[in-house]
């Protein structure tokens, strides 16, 4: 069946085709229908069924007599270790902490955060409180202890599971310290932790308080599944740079499981018994997606990756792991790639291994610059698919949905709008522009099953954030066009179009020129302050390693580049090498930071960022530029 029938069967009748997909999952109890409009604009899905999420990502496929199938293989490159646990092993780890879990106090609709490092027992704990109905809120690991603080006060938890530490390329990150000093600054304080202890650190249990991961199993009874509601939460994930009143992603069990086993095969083209590899993080919408539950619901083998794309020990680690664990489809952030290609510009480590296994890669996290998707497709000889989707609707938006139908790619774009995603492209006053015509990208309500219903104890605020700004549209914050094929360009965030005399430029098209510069291995444009124009635009360019030209004649290169292919329109003047780019953990740039930096504003350092040192050393590159505000 061609995508645009099967988009078009969605469009026809929505109720038909999300039940036939909800004939996928295990019911307790099955709905009586799919969508239940009542309390609209808070839309929710199969909310009269009985479900639950840990028996179809875990009990089912050993019910199906399959539990010799490895379920998880945790890689990680910073231990030098490999551990493949099969869904026999992980149906007998989960029962067990979720026992323990039990045996404690918690029940169905408790709150536990979980604080932990790339390591399988982060999965066996969000499946634990899946299997007892607790709605869990992963924390990136080694997040600061004001930020944890700050979860802890909103999602009031019963317990926090943790691990004494977390493992960075040359260094351990101390968990626990983190974790006592947020527990006394929160107002709430939960009732028990439990700690699993790494050889790397053993940390110091707090008596009465805190128990030790295995200890606290000990004698245990294995706890069963506990069947949920159909719009009960799965679980709480705090949008990342959440500063102040955070801002809790909730994510309803029965649409969660829907939407992602339907997108494993549709969108990602994978079989049941297949090695899917999302090199992600727990912490992120990712993690949760397609390293934990995605893959296990469709019964795949799933990969928790301990390392990073360059350094732990190369750039060629990913195409290792690809080889060795024979990984099918790979999803991972632009980003990475750019950290490869910028450390191994001519990609001669993938001659090393074998990598006939992997039949797509996937991009998403950031706009995927086609710089990127030319050089990943030329040196993987693979579809390289960039896709669209947020913390919010916790499956993609846009797709090339390569199990239906491998469309045309258009590189620069993640392609077309997925079923339960009318997208439309709005004007300021929420009226829909022309195709090709760049503005605000919204989702037509309601939003399709997987997706957020509201914000955690805070439906005003999920309508203000997110509805009443184009009434009857979900508004993304992302700003971007769709052609008249219907493909979809995200170009920027809507704060970072930029008004240059008038004009609203994409400082993503502009990227996307900086990007094809042989020697830029990375590439950022803010919008600056301009007495003249309001604002003008800067460049912010890192080179591919091993490049020695002056960094001037690049700089003057690249606004060349811009003047040539966009026009004297975008003013583009300004240019600057660095070494290196502020981003978030999970890859995102921050730009708007950086705007705060060149226009001379206080700014509160973002909870996110990988190494705060980066921001004095574009303080210092803005300065050099003659910039007396930075």
């Amino acid at each position: 069946m061609a995508y645009a029938d099967v988009y078009a069967g969605w469009q026809a009748d929505p109720e038909r085709f999300w039940m036939q997909a909800a004939e996928a999952i295990d019911w307790v109890q099955k709905p009586s229908r799919a969508l239940f409009a009542e309390n609209a604009p808070l839309y929710e899905w199969f909310k009269d069924g009985m479900v639950n999420t840990c028996w179809n990502a875990v009990d089912r496929h050993v019910a199906a007599g399959r539990g010799k199938q490895v379920a998880i293989i945790h890689d990680s490159p910073v231990t030098g270790t490999v551990h493949k646990i099969t869904y026999a092993e992980l149906l007998a780890r989960v029962s067990s902490l979720a026992g323990a879990l039990k045996a404690k106090g918690v029940t169905k609709g408790d709150r536990v955060i979980i604080y932990m490092p790339m390591v399988p027992e982060a999965l066996e704990a969000m499946l634990a409180c899946a299997r007892l109905g607790a709605i869990h809120s992963v924390v990136f690991g080694g997040f600061a202890a004001h930020e944890l603080a700050v979860r802890i006060d909103d999602a009031k938890p019963k317990a926090i599971l943790a691990a004494s530490c977390g493992i960075e390329p040359g260094r351990v990150v101390h968990y626990k310290p983190l974790l006592d000093g947020a527990i006394d600054m929160a107002s709430h304080k939960p009732e028990f932790c439990i700690i699993l202890q790494r050889e790397q650190e053993v940390a110091k249990l707090t008596e009465g308080r805190d128990f030790a991961w295995h200890s606290v199993q000990y004698g245990v009874e294995p706890a069963d599944c506990v069947p949920v509601e159909g719009d009960h939460p799965a679980y709480i994930l705090y949008t990342s740079g959440t500063t102040g009143q955070p801002k809790g992603v909730v994510r309803p069990t029965a649409g969660h499981l829907v939407a992602l086993h339907w997108s494993m095969k549709n969108i990602y083209g994978v079989d049941p018994g297949e090695v899917f590899w999302a090199a992600s993080d727990v912490g992120w919408v990712v993690g949760h997606s397609y390293i934990c539950y995605g893959p296990l619901i469709h019964g795949n083998t799933t990969i928790v990756f301990e390392g990073k794309p360059v350094g732990t020990p190369d750039a060629g680690t990913f195409w290792r792991v690809i080889a060795d664990h024979k990984v099918t489809s790979f999803f991972t952030a632009p980003t990475a790639f750019r950290a490869i290609k910028r450390d191994d510009p001519e990609g001669k480590l993938i001659g090393d291994y074998d990598l006939t296994s992997l039949r797509t890669l996937y991009l998403a996290g950031e706009r995927a610059d086609p710089a990127t998707i030319e050089w990943a497709q030329a040196k993987l000889n693979v579809p390289v698919i960039d896709h669209w989707w947020q913390t919010e609707t916790g499956w993609a938006i846009a797709a090339n949905p390569m199990g239906i139908e491998h469309l045309p790619v258009k590189i620069g774009s993640p392609s077309v709008a997925m079923p339960g995603y009318e997208i439309h492209v709005l004007d300021e006053g929420g009226h829909p522009v022309p195709p090709g015509t760049l503005g605000a990208i919204a989702v037509k309500l309601p939003l399709p099953p997987g997706t957020l219903p509201t914000l955690w104890n805070a439906d005003e605020r999920f309508k203000k954030s997110y509805l009443s700004h184009f009434p009857g549209y979900y508004e993304t914050g992302d700003a971007g066009i769709v052609d008249a094929d219907g493909y979809v360009y995200i170009m920027a965030r809507t704060d970072d179009v930029i008004n240059v005399a008038g004009h609203r430029l994409s400082t993503g098209a502009m990227e996307e020129v900086l990007a094809s510069h042989p020697d830029v291995a990375e590439c950022a444009v803010i919008g600056i302050a301009d007495e003249l124009k309001g604002q003008a635009p800067l460049g912010l360019v890192c080179l591919n390693k091993g490049c020695n030209r002056p960094h001037a004649e690049i700089a003057k290169e690249v606004v060349n580049l811009v003047r040539d292919q966009i026009g004297p329109v975008a003013a583009f003047k300004l240019a600057c090498v660095v070494d290196r780019l502020p981003k978030t953990r999970s890859g995102k740039i921050l730009r708007a930071t950086m705007v705060k930096i060149a226009d001379g504003q206080d700014f509160k350092m973002p909870a996110t960022i990988d190494d705060p040192a980066i921001l004095d050393e574009i303080r210092l590159a803005l300065k050099g530029l003659g910039l007396a505000r930075a």
